[in-house]
Parts: C-alpha cells; structure tokens; sequence
C-alpha cells in the first residue's frame, strides 16, 4: 500500500509538470516524463490492494490510458488534440488522489478526510515538481541553449509545491495534537504519545529528511540558478528528489500508522 500511494502520487506529479513545461524543452524532454510517469503508474497499479480494483484504481487506469497516448503521439500525431490528452491525464490523477483520500480514509471525520486529500494532493505536486526540476536541469546537457528561465521558473514551482506541503503537514500535525489530546481518539488514536514514543523516530526522520532538507535544498538551488550555474542547481536538485523521496515515503507509512496525513 505504502509502495502504491508513493509511485502513484510521484506519477501524478510528473504529469501535473507536462501542463507547465515550456516547448523550447523539446520533444524528446515532454516524451521522456510522459514514459517515466506512464512506467512508474503501471508499477503502482501492480502494487494495490488485492480485490476488485475501486474508483481510485480505475480513475488511474484512465490517467494511464491518456499519459501512453500522449508519449505515443507527442512530436508525432494528434498535435491539435494533445492538451485535451494532458488535460484528460491531470484530470483523471487528480480524480484518483481524492478517491484515494476518501479510501484511506474510510470511518474518519470529515477534517481529516479533507487533510489527506490536502496531504495527497500537495505531495503528488511535491514529489513531480521536484522530479521535473531534477530531469529539466540535466536536459540543459542535452540542449545548452535552452533557456535558464525555464529552471528558474519551475524551481520556483517546487519552492511553493514545498510550502504548501509545509502548511498541509502542520495542519495535519495539529489535527492530530488535538484529536489525541483529551486521550485516544477513534480517527487518530494518541498521536501525542506516538510521536514522543521510540516509534515517534519516524515522525522526526520526515520533518528532517522530508521538510526541513528540501527546504533548504530548494532554497540553494534557486541560488544556484539565479547566477545561471545550472549544473550546480542539477546537482543539488538530485540530493533535493532524494530527501523528498524519503520524506514522502515515511509520511505514507505514518499515514497508515497514525492515520494522521503526514
């Protein structure tokens, strides 16, 4: 489960980043992100609950169906109809991480249904951002010419993805605080005393290694790229997607373990 929610948001991400990109990437850079997300998304599907797939699987099977056709067809055919596929593929991810939500979710109160699409979302949005921003600062090797506004641009998208996902844990954080506080809770059990526990370890490694790491991380690369040393910000960038990958994993696994979307 844990593997399904982290590929399928990573996936999402990835194509929330299609909509954003400018064309002067080239054809080669929106085929590539298009066939890691459509990858990455048939990893995860392999990866759910056993049963009859849900409204969650087959609304990702459609957000699948779209990505493929448009790594089939981008710089080839169907040019006219293209963004009606991206918007389609954002569409159905979008659509698939609210039902999600409301999955993992089943028996809590409405405030915590509500933060975990919030929690989803924002990490789908994290997690893409950052992977775009990682590959669009390599592709600067493939195309030396290309413009450095357009990493400038999408690390500016990553830093507010990292804020917004910022906010969204410290209201899930206090939500939980608050639910836990007068004893266990039936949405949140005693959140308190989990993260004070040995076990709270994991709590801590997400705020360090999945908040605090890629917001300074960010900080730098936006530096980096300010002075147009695109190499550096790439370099930063792949320590930035791997500390966001940690983060992300840990905040799934404490979702299940707490129920608190993290």
């Amino acid at each position: 489960m844990i593997l399904f929610l982290f590929l399928s948001h990573l996936a999402v991400g990835i194509v929330f980043t299609l909509a954003l990109v400018s064309r002067e990437a080239g054809v080669k850079f929106f085929r590539f992100n298009a066939g890691l997300a459509a990858v990455l998304l048939a990893i995860a599907l392999g990866f759910r609950r056993a049963g009859a797939p849900g409204a969650a699987e087959w609304t990702l099977v459609v957000s699948e169906a779209a990505i493929v056709l448009y790594w089939a067809t981008v710089g080839r055919t169907l040019a006219s109809i293209r963004p009606a596929i991206v918007l389609v593929a954002v569409w159905g991810g979008t659509a698939a991480l609210i039902l999600q939500a409301f999955a993992v979710t089943a028996g809590d109160s409405v405030p915590m249904k509500l933060l975990t699409v919030a929690s989803f979302l924002s990490s789908a949005a994290l997690l893409g951002g950052t992977c775009t921003a990682m590959i669009l600062g390599h592709w600067y090797l493939v195309i030396p010419s290309l413009e450095v506004r357009h990493l400038q641009s999408i690390v500016k998208m990553h830093i507010a993805s990292m804020v917004v996902r910022i906010t969204v844990v410290g209201a899930a954080v206090f939500a939980g605080l608050a639910l836990s506080e007068a004893g266990p809770a039936p949405d949140v059990g005693n959140f308190r005393h989990y993260i004070t526990s040995l076990d709270g370890i994991f709590f801590w490694q997400r705020v360090l290694f999945g908040l605090a790491g890629p917001a300074v991380l960010s900080y730098l690369t936006w530096e980096t790229a300010k002075i147009r040393s695109t190499q550096s910000a790439t370099g930063i960038l792949y320590v930035d997607f791997f500390t966001v990958v940690v983060g992300e994993v840990l905040a799934k696994y404490l979702l299940l373990a707490t129920r608190v979307p993290l």
